[in-house]
């Protein structure tokens, strides 16, 4: 990524279970910060954390931070 570009942010909270859910869904919310459900972080939307998102999507809420 070149240093001239900015990175946004992004709140990510998890909304439903893992329990049942596949293995690299489970590994995508566990590397994204969140241990437990309704737990919130704030990641930067970099392609590596937006990739993590998009996988996991149904079981997050992801809002834009300003």
């Amino acid at each position: 990524m070149a240093k001239s570009q900015k990175v946004g942010q992004v709140k990510v909270t998890q909304i439903k279970s893992t329990n049942k859910s596949l293995a690299n869904h489970k590994a995508c919310v566990r590397g994204l910060g969140i241990r437990k459900m309704h737990q919130s972080r704030i990641v930067d939307a970099t392609p590596e954390n937006m990739g993590m998102i998009n996988k996991a999507i149904h079981l997050l809420k992801v809002e834009e931070v300003k």
